[in-house]
Formats: C-alpha cells, sequence, structure tokens
C-alpha cells in the first residue's frame, strides 16, 4: 500500500483516453474562513519551496498546509508550540487545529481498515482539519450505513458526503492519440539522457503498449512504464524521432510552457486540459486522497474541482508554468462543481528519473 506518512499536502497534450469516475467535492465542516470566501490563488514559487520545507522540517507534526484565498500565503497547521515555533522559524503562517496528523492518519486507516468501500474516496482537508469522505451513487444504503457507522465512531476527524456519479472506467473510441482501441491525454512531456517521453494516466499506459496520433495511424511511442492501481502514472518514450516542445496545449490557439513541477497545496487555483472538456479550472481541496475503484484503490492522490469527462484521463493539472499532476478520474461535474482527481506529478517522475522541460 503506498500511503504518505503526513496529511500533505508537438504532442503536449496529444493523448486522450477513459476516465476513472469518482466523488465531488467535499463538505466543510470545521471553521476556516478561507476555505470558501474569496477566489483561489496561484502560488508563487516560494509557497511551493515553502511548503516542501515545512514538510522536511515538521514531517509529522503538521496536520498539512493550505493556501489562504485571502491572502496568498501558505497556512501550516499545528497542533503543539513546538511545532508552532518551528513553522514559523521555516517563514509559514501558521494555526493552530485540533487534530493532529497521526489522528488524521489514524482515521484514515480505520477506513481502510474497516470501510475499503467501491465507490468511495477520502482524503485530508488541512483548511477543516478533517478527512472528508465521498460516496458516490453506486454505494448502497447498506454500505452507507457501514460507512457511517465506522465514521461516527471517529468522532469528528471524518466527514462524509453522498455525491452524485460513479466510480468507472469511460473508455471513448476515435480522437487524436489511440492504444489498445482506446484514448488518452497526455499530461506533460520529460526528458532523460537526451530520450524524450511523456508522461500519463497508468490505467491508459495498462490498455496498450504502442501509442499512434490518429486511430490506425503510425506509432509514435512505446510504453516503458505503467503502475495501475496503487499508482497510477505511466510513461510512453517518443519513438518516431520528433522533439516534442515541453507545453500544454490550451485550446485557444496558445500554450503553456512548463519549467518545473510541484505538488498542489489545499486551496490552490489549478487548472486542467485535456482532449474531451478541453481546459477547465478549479480549485485544490484534498491531499492524501485514496480511492477506491472497482479495479483497486489508488493512494496518495490530489482531490480538485477542474471538471473533467470521460477521454480526459491522463491529462494535466498545472499551475502557471508549474506542472502538479495527471489526471485519474472524476465524477459529479458540472462547472467547478464536482471532483477530479489527480496523481501527482512529482512521484511519477521521481519513478522514472525524467524531469519537465
Amino acid at each position: 500500500m503506498r500511503r504518505n506518512s503526513r496529511a500533505r499536502l508537438g504532442v503536449s497534450l496529444l493523448l486522450v483516453a477513459g476516465a476513472l469516475g469518482l466523488g465531488a467535492a467535499p463538505s466543510a465542516s470545521a471553521a476556516d474562513p478561507s476555505a470558501s470566501a474569496a477566489p483561489s490563488a496561484i502560488p508563487a514559487p516560494s509557497a511551493y519551496a515553502l511548503d516542501a520545507k515545512v514538510e522536511r522540517v515538521l514531517g509529522a507534526d503538521t496536520a498539512g498546509s493550505y493556501l489562504d484565498r485571502r491572502t496568498g500565503d501558505l497556512v501550516v497547521t499545528v497542533t503543539t508550540d513546538r511545532a508552532e515555533e518551528q513553522a514559523r522559524a521555516a517563514g509559514a503562517t501558521v494555526r493552530r487545529v485540533t487534530r493532529s496528523a497521526a489522528e488524521l492518519r489514524s482515521a484514515m486507516d480505520t477506513l481502510e481498515a474497516e470501510a475499503k468501500i467501491t465507490g468511495t474516496s477520502w482524503g485530508v482537508d488541512p483548511r477543516t482539519n478533517q478527512v472528508v469522505v465521498e460516496a458516490d451513487s453506486s454505494v448502497s444504503a447498506r454500505d452507507m450505513a457501514r460507512l457511517e457507522a465506522v465514521a461516527e465512531r471517529l468522532g469528528g476527524a471524518a466527514a462524509i458526503k453522498r455525491v452524485p456519479g460513479e466510480f468507472r472506467r469511460e473508455v471513448l473510441g476515435g480522437g487524436a492519440i489511440h492504444g489498445g482501441g482506446s484514448r488518452c491525454s497526455a499530461a506533460f512531456n520529460v526528458t532523460k539522457g537526451g530520450a524524450r517521453y511523456f508522461v500519463t494516466a497508468g490505467h491508459c499506459t495498462n490498455i496498450s503498449a504502442n501509442w499512434s496520433a490518429r486511430s490506425g495511424g503510425p506509432v509514435i511511442g512505446v510504453r516503458e512504464g505503467s503502475s495501475f492501481p496503487t499508482n497510477d502514472y505511466g510513461i510512453v518514450r517518443y519513438t518516431d524521432g520528433s522533439s516534442p516542445a515541453g507545453t500544454v496545449d490550451l485550446y485557444n490557439g496558445s500554450t503553456q510552457d512548463i519549467t518545473s513541477a510541484g505538488n498542489a497545496v489545499v486551496g490552490q487555483a489549478i487548472r486542467k486540459s485535456g482532449s474531451t472538456t478541453k481546459v477547465t479550472s478549479g480549485t485544490v481541496t484534498a491531499v492524501n486522497v485514496t480511492v477506491n475503484y472497482s479495479d483497486g484503490p489508488v493512494y496518495n492522490m490530489v482531490r480538485t474541482t477542474a471538471c473533467s469527462a470521460g477521454g480526459d484521463s491522463g491529462g494535466a493539472h498545472f499551475a502557471g508554468s508549474v506542472a502538479l499532476g495527471i489526471h485519474s478520474g472524476s465524477s459529479g461535474c458540472s462547472g467547478t462543481n464536482g471532483s477530479a482527481i489527480h496523481q501527482p506529478v512529482t512521484e511519477a517522475l521521481s519513478a522514472y528519473g525524467v524531469t519537465v522541460y
């Protein structure tokens, strides 16, 4: 099982394919005014660096970080005087909360052991200092009662919301890049030792080893790695001799250059680019998310409101020039209401030893 010890936080988008559905946005139940007041902000590069620094310094002594939507400051949640002093010394804004990282982790471990029901997901929202649980429309009344009983024993550490849609694969036929009769969206072009690759969703690369730019067309890339379930990332090496730019398609005649990669922060603004819904925008709402797909769980994902549809799987989640995630699935999407899940791209880059450019 892949888990974090703390609640952390040519073909730039050619591929298109089956999205995995999941639950919608979490309910807010604890008092943090920044959770709903102002539009979400894109962190400055220094905020990503500060988030990484705080993670290194505090480890499990923080219950998570989030971006204050009024000020744009990174807020670090703590439960002890020592952790508060360390966070302030690192340069972060600090908020005292009731539940520690260990308590939130224990709540998720209980859900994992007692309520691992297909059609559910849970993750940490540091703004509410809770584990936010979503149950889709496929969860039966009996299983819902079981889930609620487990959550009740956890006290206020877990909040449950019933959401529309279902956790299911939605593979689409036709379209841009094809493999195994399916289409997927590439996330980011990457490089290693002068070779060019793209990263995409692992549930896409599981389908086929060879990928083409059109149905029945010549192969442009060959799979070199795939991880799903548990993770949801894969990598394809370009074999057609091309050297595509390190950009993301904005579907308006322009592109976004990608120059670095980071980990998404709860409360920040985010955009998603994929072949079905093109570019959508939203906010990061939870981290360290577990999703119980019908064909296995994935761990340490990120939940956002950047909506999507079948065919967007593998697409790019990003903020400005910073690569953040690889699209995994969504459900209940309407405008910026609903949930879209991404695999943190930094894990995929580390696993394959590649970098964005």
